[in-house]
């Protein structure tokens, strides 16, 4: 399989939602819904004042996110997974969606929050590593980062456990404690301040 030698761009996106409103089961996978459920307990606070999912697809995560957030920014490269996303998440007024591609794109502003949940493989690793900057930069004091990602065979621009423990490298400089919380299927981590 040949690796994508850059990251991938907003119409990669557009595409897969285009073919399919759902392209990797969000709403209906045994998979998505544990891992979610993952995701959700790696949580070390019960609310959060401002928090940043960047990824946020069809909204399937940023739902159950929503709860736990005062104020959720929830970005994504893809306009029509955003249109999805917004309906998806309507009732829900502290949810605010951007159309952004990381990290040329990332947000101004502190987050006592933010989740990356299956998106650091699309970048190449000069973007990864100033995404991971920036996301070091914008984490509030004693703020926290959940990771998660999909550690199968893709041709992406990186394997998920590089995107990740290469991201987490990034991050140790700035902040002390890295958990990985689970690792099998897919790698569930927690770096925080």
């Amino acid at each position: 399989m040949t690796r994508a030698a850059a990251t991938l761009p907003a119409d990669y996106f557009d595409r897969l939602y285009r073919e399919n409103a759902d392209p990797w089961g969000f709403r209906s996978s045994p998979y998505e819904k544990e891992k979610y459920q993952a995701t959700l307990a790696a949580l070390s606070r019960k609310r959060y004042g401002r928090a940043l999912e960047v990824g946020c697809s069809i909204g399937v995560l940023t739902g159950m996110l929503a709860p736990r957030c005062e104020r959720l920014l929830a970005i994504d490269g893809s306009e029509r997974a955003l249109g999805v996303a917004r309906e998806a998440c309507r009732d829900w007024a502290n949810v605010t969606f951007e159309a952004r591609m990381v990290p040329a794109g990332f947000p101004d502003g502190r987050f006592e929050l933010i989740v990356l949940s299956e998106v650091l493989y699309y970048l190449q690793e000069s973007d990864l590593d100033r995404l991971a900057a920036q996301c070091a930069d914008a984490l509030s004091p004693g703020g926290e980062i959940v990771l998660c990602h999909w550690l199968g065979e893709t041709d992406y621009p990186l394997p998920g456990r590089e995107a990740s423990d290469r991201f987490a490298r990034t991050m140790l400089m700035r902040l002390p404690a890295r958990t990985i919380l689970r690792e099998g299927t897919y790698r569930l981590e927690q770096l925080s301040g």
